[in-house]
């Protein structure tokens, strides 16, 4: 089976958007296959706008006051489809409410970056942009497109963000970003009936992590599976566990080739990784096996064939759920999560986000990222389910069911621990590329766990190169 993810993930810009394609599509999949409704998408019932639609300084009754805006009009482009979009323009729906502004959503192709050049060139682009990626911002801002938040924005990303989030957002000092929406990749999907039988539990830590592993091959099932013929989901892999053994500041060090691979907290990673990956009996189908099993593959194997499955556990991101959905799984009941488990002090939490960014500075403008920066905005989007906020305002009672409640958990527990996924920071030559660079590498690692210091050696003159072009 050739998927669609892998598919798109050979092409430019592949690496970041071929996840937040699957992503977009888990956002009405997580909670229907909890079965749970979402609560309705009106802040409650609240601010159900003044007569004909006219708002005022007076009219909020959410945490931020938005200004009067009766007659602008405001476009915001993003790549969202389906339910990500419709969900998104709920959010947007209040916001004209509480100011009397008309907002058109305007939907981008990927690349957003290349769209959004056409659209300049032409001389009408939008007046906010949804941006998928640290990069993207910087871009944006390089290319003088971008206009830094004003204050009220300001001070709803200081009350409401972690600063990792803030700074994110930010180019050379100023705030160009808001992050309205975030993916949890740092979670560990589980067949429920398989660690029933085997008298299982969720491990917190790496060594509960081994245990549980071995516990579920002694019932007869093979613990884990691993979509190792795409390259990137074992990028994933050692990034949360670098991420949680080094620490986030290595992490940055290595995510911008400041130290190198041949680094002893790689050397550490990968010797912890091989605890997994050079026990074939912890893995579906041995390394070589793995190595022939796509990452839809990798879901779904874990999720069928009843009190037998191929593995018992999965690891990826949020966007499982659309791979679980292929199956007759139920998410909740017979598709569980946990969090990556702690390799060091703290569990890690390797994420992505959309930002919110201002193209044309008006008073509109600025009044929409304000709202995208409160927990208002957030948390209608959060009620309408398959959506994460790194908004630590948002209540996790928002949240529809205890799967996206667990995630948004984790996510903000993370404080300024979390980070970027490094992959996608990396030169396209080095961390997103099949077939060379950090994929094959560690698909080369993954094939012979024992050769440490060759895939170190490896990966660095790779590096080495990608970045010096």
């Amino acid at each position: 089976m050739r998927s669609t993810l892998r598919t798109r993930r050979s092409t430019d810009h592949a690496t970041h958007r071929s996840r937040r394609t699957a992503q977009a599509a888990a956002a009405a999949l997580v909670a229907g296959a909890l079965t749970l409704t979402a609560c309705g998408g009106d802040n409650d019932g609240k601010d159900k706008g003044t007569d004909g639609g006219k708002a005022t300084e007076s009219s909020d009754t959410g945490s931020v006051t938005l200004p009067k805006l009766d007659g602008d009009t405001l476009e915001v482009a993003a790549v969202w489809t389906g339910a990500e979009q419709a969900n998104f323009k709920k959010v947007l729906a209040e916001f004209e409410k509480r100011t009397g502004a008309k907002v058109t959503f305007v939907p981008a192709q990927d690349p957003i970056i290349n769209f959004l050049g056409s659209k300049i060139a032409g001389g009408a682009p939008p007046d906010v942009a949804m941006l998928p990626q640290v990069g993207a911002i910087k871009q944006a801002v390089d290319k003088k497109w971008a206009k830094p938040v004003g204050p009220d924005a300001q001070a709803q990303l200081a009350k409401n963000y972690a600063q990792g989030w803030q700074d994110l957002g930010k180019v050379d000092g100023k705030q160009y970003g808001v992050y309205y929406k975030a993916a949890n990749k740092s979670l560990v999907w589980y067949n429920a009936k398989v660690f029933e039988n085997a008298g299982a539990k969720e491990p917190k830590t790496w060594k509960d992590f081994l245990t549980t592993a071995q516990t579920v091959y002694d019932s007869g099932v093979t613990p884990v599976s691993v979509g190792g013929a795409d390259g990137w989901t074992l990028t994933d892999w050692f990034e949360n566990i670098y991420l949680s053994q080094a620490g986030p500041e290595k992490y940055d060090q290595l995510a911008q080739h400041k130290i190198k691979w041949t680094d002893p907290s790689v050397k550490d990673a990968l010797t912890t990784l091989a605890q997994i990956w050079g026990d074939k009996n912890l893995i579906a189908g041995g390394p070589d096996g793995a190595l022939q099993t796509e990452f839809p593959a990798s879901v779904t194997q874990t999720f069928t064939g009843g009190d037998q499955p191929k593995a018992g556990m999965v690891f990826e991101g949020d966007f499982v759920a659309v791979n679980i959905a292929e199956t007759k799984a139920k998410i909740g009941t017979d598709a569980k999560v946990f969090p990556f488990p702690a390799v060091g002090s703290k569990p890690p939490v390797v994420s992505g986000g959309d930002a919110a960014v201002v193209l044309k500075d008006s008073k509109a403008a600025q009044a929409l990222v304000t709202f995208l920066a409160s927990p208002d905005a957030a948390t209608i989007q959060a009620k309408l389910g398959g959506y994460l906020s790194p908004n630590k305002s948002v209540a996790l009672s928002a949240y529809p069911n205890a799967v996206q409640q667990k995630m948004a958990k984790a996510l903000i527990a993370a404080g300024d621990d979390f980070r970027f996924d490094m992959s996608d920071q990396a030169p396209q030559s080095f961390g997103g590329t099949p077939g060379k660079g950090e994929w094959k590498d560690l698909q080369d690692f993954l094939k012979n766990p024992k050769d440490v210091a060759g895939a170190q050696k490896k990966l660095e003159s790779d590096a080495a190169a990608a970045y010096k072009g």
